[in-house]
């Protein structure tokens, strides 16, 4: 994707961020599966992340994690939605090169969540020790 391309997605996502309310939580988690069935084309190598996501805004609409800011869950649910969304920068009908787009925005998304993703993390694997113990 060249780089006036970039720009503009970023832009895009960076608009959608501002956008997120909290009922969008409920939109992308019942959502899911179309977002997941989406992924498994070119952007399969996100699967683990997207799952990942996916558990995180469960988690917080559940009030099981809470030590997470907005911005981070309003970035992830812009991600899943632009991911989703069949006309965004580059259309997805344009077969593999319609996906760049939504993969730069993933990568972009995971890049700017990456601490509180990974706090995440740590918090799901002492979760687990605690009920294996």
């Amino acid at each position: 994707m060249d780089e006036r391309k970039k720009r503009k997605a970023q832009r895009k996502f960076e608009d959608q961020i501002k956008k997120v309310k909290s009922e969008d939580v409920e939109k992308v988690l019942k959502k899911r599966e179309e977002i997941e069935e989406k992924l498994k084309g070119q952007l399969r190598k996100f699967i683990y992340e997207i799952k990942l996501l996916f558990e995180l805004l469960s988690d917080f609409k559940g009030g099981k994690y809470r030590e997470v800011p907005w911005h981070t869950i309003a970035a992830t649910i812009a991600a899943l939605l632009y991911v989703l969304n069949p006309l965004d920068v580059i259309p997805d009908f344009i077969s593999v090169v319609g996906q760049i787009d939504d993969a730069f925005v993933l990568g972009l998304c995971l890049t700017l969540i990456e601490k509180d993703l990974n706090k995440y993390k740590v918090w799901r694997e002492e979760r687990k020790e605690e009920k294996t113990s």
